[in-house]
């Protein structure tokens, strides 16, 4: 839920999504008042759905469709371009439906060929950091006819349909989009409720209303503006000055701070706050000497001040997290702090020196310059000055915009690197499966057989998922006993509108990907 923080002397005292279904106040679209302008620090790496597993989704869950997806308020996936989708019995078979008469956005047929392809095109290309990874249980796609897709699993899935409706499964035409290779330009052919109608890459995507669209989506709006900002002070600055609508993703902790006080600067401002799923880890890459070392990670843990980092750098508008899984999820625990307690350089010290490790040891930490909000740079200099105060660490920093940092972490060229996460769907098992195995999320390869052979097997027998539970507390202890990776802290989401526009707080999926189709204008009070 969100919170509303009104930011003009009088305001509504309703929230945006009260009010906007409440009948003062018209949803029919924007009209003549042209598109809906939506501001983000989180521009698209790519705009092919087998090339991304990143906060490229964004753009994706409103040009694309897929099978599944979730209708307004829910968390649980319900069929879009499917009319039905079922398992088996033991949970090894997936079917579903097309609904008739789908198209793509040139006219194409979006039949269960195009589903198969669309699929198939994901595990063919394997992008190392793509999302093939979350196709593990997959063993093959079939057809029957044009409407029938027929998923057969190597292993019970109960999450399955959690993948479907992610928008790494996006479908996509098979004469557009080759079997083997991802697409290059910048044209979207999809079946979602906007296309594509132009883009430049890092500046703005134009969306305009699909009009062969059939799916889940109430568009409460004929055409978006996205446009991209490299950092949150400058997106801050046009949402004042009225060039954008609303802001999405990077708001920085000064700028929510700011948007928090009443004054003419904000007049006509609202500011709204709810829980987030968002997290920020660091990863340590087994391929450095020093990173490879347990006794470091964990000197490293014992160091790091979280509250620090929450409250110096982010002005409380993040909060400490001791867990991979963060709190709201299923069976969350705090395993980092049962173990390290509070932040104490004499017990890393007594960790080193127990390893027999000189100090201070050399590490070079590396962080992304343009995904993770403008504080990123802060976050990371804070963290440099608790190592480096300690004594026991010397700290050299390194960065580089998102596009090539990915690059460079694909390779293994980082000895610790900052990475932040956003679920693919509601369920623990997305901020746990992702980040272990062979193929993951990190490019590292991060094996815990407990934790691959049987615990995410033995969890996915599972439909009701609160059965879970002990399942998913003993892998979050695995992953602290050896530090490979290092949970810092839970966001918030914060959007920051016009007053004027309607339906921003309902417009966030259960994976906080803006459902951009929700928002509207406000045409009487």
């Amino acid at each position: 839920m969100f919170k509303k923080r009104s930011l003009r002397g009088v305001a509504a005292i309703a929230s945006l999504g009260m009010v906007a279904g409440c009948g003062y106040l018209s949803d029919s679209g924007s009209g003549d008042q042209g598109p809906i302008v939506v501001g983000t620090t989180s521009a698209p790496s790519t705009l092919d759905p087998a090339g991304s597993w990143d906060g490229s989704w964004e753009l994706f869950r409103n040009v694309y469709q897929t099978l599944l997806a979730y209708p307004n308020g829910a968390t649980a996936p319900e069929p879009d371009a499917a009319r039905s989708c079922a398992f088996s019995a033991d949970h090894r078979t997936y079917r579903c439906e097309l609904k008739d008469g789908l198209k793509f956005s040139n006219g194409a047929k979006l039949d269960a060929e195009a589903v198969k392809h669309s699929v198939d095109r994901i595990r063919a290309i394997g992008v190392q950091t793509g999302p093939a990874g979350l196709l593990g249980s997959l063993d093959k796609v079939e057809t029957s006819g044009d409407k029938e897709v027929v998923f057969r699993l190597n292993k019970p899935d109960a999450t399955f349909p959690f993948v479907l409706a992610t928008p790494a499964l996006s479908l996509v035409p098979p004469v557009d989009y080759p079997a083997n290779s991802l697409r290059k330009d910048t044209r979207v052919i999809g079946s979602g409720p906007y296309r594509l109608d132009s883009y430049a890459q890092g500046e703005e995507a134009v969306l305009v209303r699909n009009s062969s669209y059939k799916g889940l989506a109430d568009r409460k709006n004929d055409a978006v503006t996205i446009r991209y900002f490299q950092d949150s002070a400058a997106m801050v600055k046009s949402l004042r000055e009225g060039r954008i609508d609303i802001t999405y993703q990077g708001l920085a902790a000064d700028d929510v701070v700011s948007l928090e006080t009443k004054n003419d600067e904000n007049k006509g401002l609202e500011l709204h706050e709810g829980a987030g799923s968002a997290i920020n880890y660091l990863v340590f890459n087994p391929k450095d000497p020093a990173a490879n070392d347990i006794a470091v990670r964990k000197a490293v843990a014992q160091t790091i001040d979280r509250a620090a980092i929450a409250h110096k750098v982010y002005q409380d508008t993040v909060e400490p997290l001791y867990s991979m899984v963060p709190q709201g999820f299923t069976g969350h625990t705090t395993p980092y702090f049962d173990v390290f307690g509070e932040p104490d350089p004499g017990k890393a010290k007594k960790i080193l020196d127990e390893a027999d490790v000189s100090t201070p040891v050399p590490l070079t930490l590396w962080y992304t310059t343009d995904r993770y909000g403008s504080d990123t740079g802060l976050e990371f200099k804070e963290i440099k000055a608790q190592l480096d105060g300690s004594g026991l660490f010397r700290v050299t920093l390194k960065s580089r915009p998102w596009n090539t940092y990915v690059v460079g972490y694909e390779k293994g060229e980082y000895p610790v690197f900052g990475r932040g996460w956003q679920p693919d769907f509601p369920d623990p098992d997305n901020f746990i499966a992702p980040f272990v195995g062979q193929r993951n999320a990190l490019g590292t390869p991060y094996d815990v057989k407990r934790i691959t052979d049987v615990l995410l097997p033995r969890s996915r027998e599972q439909s009701d998922r609160a059965e879970v539970v002990k399942d998913f507390q003993e892998a979050q202890r695995l992953l602290v006993e050896d530090v490979r990776l290092l949970p810092l802290w839970q966001g918030k989401q914060y959007l920051a509108a016009d007053e004027d526009i309607a339906g921003g707080e309902r417009s966030l999926d259960p994976a906080t990907i803006m459902m951009m189709w929700e928002l509207s204008r406000k045409t009487s009070w």
